[in-house]
Parts: structure tokens; sequence; C-alpha cells
């Protein structure tokens, strides 16, 4: 993290160094120190722009978490991250947004340029915060619902690009509902040198056991758990996927194809040896809080699942099975091209305050001050075009879908450590 100057302080004279160091000559006698002064980091001012904010909406988990501290308590430490402004789309009975802004004085305009601006007709803020998470909008045929992000990211890079200023976005989840709105969005902030980050929580929260996939180690094939709802969820389940794969030799080049298989045909394919049997009983087996009960056969306990593959241009397939009947841990199952496999859950605190929200955002925090992303944005790129695949694959009754458009290349360094153990769970209704 940078460190700069605070500001409106006045620079120090010859004369006042001269008298400074003078003094640190006669307070020793006396058994007195002088600190340095110190340089504060400077903290960035962000607006929020957001479709609703109720509680334990993704608004809430992120934006609230620079008022009330990163345990949503109230108490330190916070974010180093200023709320500025917020802009919301949608007032639903719950909102709990125009309260808090009211609380921390933290002004709500009408529209995008204003939360931008400031109402001063300038671009006023160092970062944006784009969450489009929830609220009251159709779905697409394929299943996906139509938040407003492209919308919301063209009113933001259209005033980025005026001011002539480099300003991150932090984009929550996937870019858009569907590739070309998504492939829009990264070509603009490409064009216009916008630093973009983007993505899930899970490639960063509690892993059990404590383990990754060992860098540039050919991989053969991953297997991936999920359950609820395919767009939402299945977003979540393929960044897992793809934290993982990306660290092959070579790095990531991009997808082949795609299918989506449902009810009995998912049974069937497994029966089949499309994906190995091996890999999904390791993760079915690694769950941490929310096991798969064994007292039944599990297409008896699930009989509408939900199968995602994934051929990877060099030979990797990867598959996420979604039990969507079942309220499940997220787990993942990989081996390596010698045969040897690993397993690890990816776990969610799933009550309040969610601090797996937490800690994406202590990978936003540096990025907002420095432009610099933890890992490439076009993981999110590759994920979010997977995913628009693949729901367009379950519209087509599961037929093969090609994929040229996804030969996205990329190189990541982001290297995962294991987050500190969360603070005690609070019931989901409180504060």
């Amino acid at each position: 993290m940078d460190t700069l100057s605070a500001p409106n302080q006045p620079a120090m004279t010859r004369r006042d160094a001269l008298g400074a160091l003078a003094m640190s000559l006669l307070l020793p006698a006396t058994g007195q120190t002088v600190e340095e002064p110190k340089n504060e980091p400077r903290i960035p001012s962000v607006a929020g722009v957001t479709t609703v904010y109720y509680h334990n909406s993704h608004a809430d988990m992120f934006l609230s978490r620079l008022l009330q501290g990163y345990a949503l308590n109230g108490a330190p430490p916070f974010p180093q991250l200023k709320l500025a402004s917020l802009h919301i789309d949608q007032f639903p009975s719950n909102d709990k947004g125009r309260e808090l802004a009211t609380r921390h004085g933290i002004p709500l305009h009408g529209t995008i340029e204003q939360a931008l601006t400031l109402g001063t007709g300038k671009l006023a803020v160092d970062g944006i915060f784009l969450v489009a998470e929830h609220g009251n909008y159709p779905e697409s045929d394929t299943g996906q619902i139509l938040f407003p992000k492209r919308r919301m990211f063209d009113e933001i890079a259209r005033l980025v690009r005026a001011a002539n200023k480099s300003v991150p976005i932090f984009i929550d989840k996937h870019f858009a509902d569907n590739w070309q709105d998504a492939k829009a969005i990264y070509d603009q902030a490409l064009q216009a040198r916008i630093p973009l980050m983007a993505g899930s929580s899970l490639p960063v929260l509690w892993r059990e056991p404590a383990r990754d996939v060992e860098r540039d180690r050919p991989l053969r094939e991953i297997v991936a758990l999920s359950y609820h709802r395919l767009d939402a969820y299945g977003f979540h389940a393929l960044e897992v996927v793809q934290c993982l794969a990306e660290r092959r030799p070579q790095g990531e080049s991009g997808v082949r194809r795609v299918r989506t298989l449902q009810g009995p045909a998912v049974w069937q394919a497994i029966d089949a040896g499309v994906i190995d049997r091996e890999l999904l009983d390791a993760a079915l087996r690694c769950a941490k809080d929310r096991p798969i009960p064994t007292n039944r056969p599990l297409r008896e306990q699930v009989p509408q699942p939900a199968l995602f593959i994934v051929e990877y241009l060099d030979g990797l397939r990867a598959s996420v099975l979604s039990l969507d009947q079942l309220y499940i841990d997220w787990a993942a199952a990989w081996r390596y091209t010698d045969h040897r496999h690993e397993a690890a859950v990816f776990w969610t605190q799933e009550a309040r305050p969610f601090m797996h929200f937490t800690h994406l955002l202590r990978q936003i925090e540096p990025f907002m001050q420095s432009g610099s992303a933890p890992w490439p944005v076009e993981r999110t790129l590759l994920t979010t075009g997977m995913l628009d695949a693949l729901l367009i694959s379950r519209r087509d009754q599961g037929r093969w879908v090609d994929t040229p458009h996804l030969k996205i290349a990329y190189n990541s360094t982001y290297q995962w450590t294991q987050p500190p153990p969360p603070p005690p769970d609070r019931p989901i209704d409180s504060q």
C-alpha cells in the first residue's frame, strides 16, 4: 500500500528541521523521546452503486462493513475505505440503505452521476463498488436474473472516461447475465484503462483441509459440488473450479465447449463414468457443517440434480454437480495427471456477520488504493462466459455448446492463504 503525505500538512522548512535536530539533542537528558512524524496512508473515498440495500443483501455485506466494521458490529477494525456516497436503484419495503445513509451522514443520490460527482459536476471519488446481485428484476430465457449491470457500468465508465482518471471499479460476482454485455464491460474497461476487479468470495475463504492445487502441476479433472439457483450459486461453483484450474502449468488457455444435464440424465451420466466417481465421492465426504445425509442414496434425495460439464482447450475437464434440493457445503476434488487426488470444503459462514465477505473486502481494499487487482479480471470474464453458455445448454435441452469466444488466456499469481477463524455466529436477523 502506498504511503502518501497527510492532506493540508505544510512542508517542513530548513529552519524547522534545524530546530527539530536541536530538540532531539536536548530531550534525551530528560529521559524523553521524540516520535518521528508519520505519514498516514490516504483512505480512498468510494461510491456505492447498488440495485437494492436490505439486511443481508450483498450491498449490506460490502458497504455496511465500511460503516460498521469488518464484523458488522460497530467495533474496530474498520476497512481502510470511506463510503462517500450511495446510489440505490430500488427501495423495497425492507430497505435499510436510506436509514444507514441518514445515520452515518452518507449522501444518497438519485442518479449514478450525482453519486460519483457528489454534486460537483466532476468525478469526486477514488473508487466504485458496483453491487447488483439482488432486487426485483425479470429473468432471461436462460434463467438468469437481468440485473442492470451493463446499464450501471456504462454510466460509470462514461463519467470515468470524461474525468480521464484511473478509478478502480469492483463488480460483485459476474460481469453480466449474458456474454455480449460481459464482453462489452470488459472491453470498455480495457480501452479506457479502467482498473477492474470482479468475482465471488468463494476463492478467498476458508478451506478444510487447508489446501490448494499444487502450482504448475498438471491437472486431469475437477469435480465441484453446489446447490440452489444455477445462475447465482452456479457462478460461485464455477469460480471455485477456476481458481483451482488456473494454477496448472502455463496458466489458463480457455474453454472449448460446455454442456448442462438435468434430472435423471445426470445420474445416467455419472453411472456411465462421465465424471470421475472417486472425485465425486471425495467431494461428498469432506463436508464440514452441512453433510449430505447418508441414510438413503443420493439420487433418491435429489431427483432433479443439474450437472455442468466443462471441457478446456488443453484437455482438462471440470464438472459441477448441483444438488438443488439439499443445503450443503461447497466442496471440490481434483485429480492430477499422476493419478493423485485431493479434496477440500470451501466453507462459508452461513450466519451473521457472514465473515467470508470480509476476506473478499480485504482483497478489494488494496485494489482501491493501487488499482492493481489480486487476480486477473479475466478469471471472472471466463466464468461469466462459461455460466452463460452452460445456461444456454440447459435451455436447449442439454446440447453441447461450442465456446470459441472463451479462448481466454491468462496467468494468475494469486496465492490463497487460510483466513483467521471467523467471529462467533450471530442470528441472521441481528445487527
